[in-house]
């Protein structure tokens, strides 16, 4: 029970952290690419750092198969997702990345035969309403899947797989390692897409690095060590509706950083959204 505690605590950690990404994003100015690059890159070192410090080992082939995996499906996630938000609009974009939560559940569903009880899809039906109230009505009346919304919903699929393949690495593997392999796979993949795209990787301003550092250390670091620890803990079908909630966080930081205002639509969406979270994190 306690480490159930712990759990939740760590999962609203996460969310708090990752909520700050899109702020980081938006002050670093950069292709989504190059900013997705430094996101891993910056919390590579540390992790390595611990991993060594605290004499862990590698852990068996199969095991370090998944951690791969999960890694390459969490950049492939952030190469299509930012590479869809250039394509199509960003109301359209957040609406679409969003349906993670469906594939999960479908995932968890008809690939690890898990049974999801009623009050998971009705929470997950809840939340997504909300999300619909937070990005707006006109994320509906443009919705034309052209090829930048296709990118976004292959990327809530890669999403969906990294949040399942997370819960199964986790099972025998401690958050420390599976976060420092998945890392270091994904900031080489991005790298190698990086140089082959042609996206400079220096040169920018004092404001853009340490956008990029608070990106890396805050957003990535200390937010997925959390909801991955998270994950050993609870079920992926839980976590991936909870993780919505890093939408309300979002809109709430704009207000004071980035000076965007909270209509009615929007505090209804958030509203829905927690409601949903804690439907499908109820034990009745």
């Amino acid at each position: 029970m306690k480490q159930t505690r712990l759990a939740y605590a760590a999962l609203v950690c996460g969310i708090l952290c990752i909520g700050c990404s899109a702020l980081f994003v938006k002050f670093a100015g950069l292709p989504g690419t190059v900013s997705a690059f430094y996101r891993l890159l910056f919390a590579a070192p540390p992790l390595l750092v611990a991993w060594f410090w605290t004499g862990k080992t590698l852990p068996a082939r199969h095991d370090l198969l998944l951690m791969s995996a999960g890694g390459a499906l969490f950049a492939i996630d952030l190469v299509l997702w930012n590479s869809g938000l250039l394509l199509t609009s960003a109301a359209t974009a957040t609406l679409l990345a969003n349906n993670a939560p469906i594939w999960v559940g479908l995932g968890a569903l008809f690939v690890f035969r898990e049974r999801l009880a009623p009050r998971f899809w009705l929470g997950l039906a809840l939340s997504l309403l909300g999300m619909a109230f937070i990005v707006g009505a006109g994320g509906w009346r443009d919705l034309r899947f052209n090829q930048g919304d296709l990118l976004c919903i292959g990327a809530s699929m890669f999403y969906a797989a990294y949040l399942l393949t997370t819960q199964k690495a986790r099972v025998a593997n401690d958050t420390l390692t599976f976060m420092t392999v998945s890392v270091v796979v994904g900031a080489l993949l991005l790298l190698l897409i990086n140089l082959c795209l042609g996206f400079p990787l220096a040169g920018f301003s004092a404001r853009s690095w340490w956008a990029l550092v608070g990106l890396g250390l805050i957003s990535h670091l200390v937010g997925w060590l959390a909801i991955n620890y998270a994950l050993g803990h609870l079920k992926a079908s839980a976590v991936s509706v909870s993780l919505l909630g890093q939408a309300v966080v979002t809109a709430l930081l704009s207000i004071p950083f980035l000076g965007e205002t909270l209509g009615v639509a929007q505090s209804v969406g958030g509203l829905l959204v927690l409601s949903g979270i804690y439907l499908v994190n109820s034990r009745k």
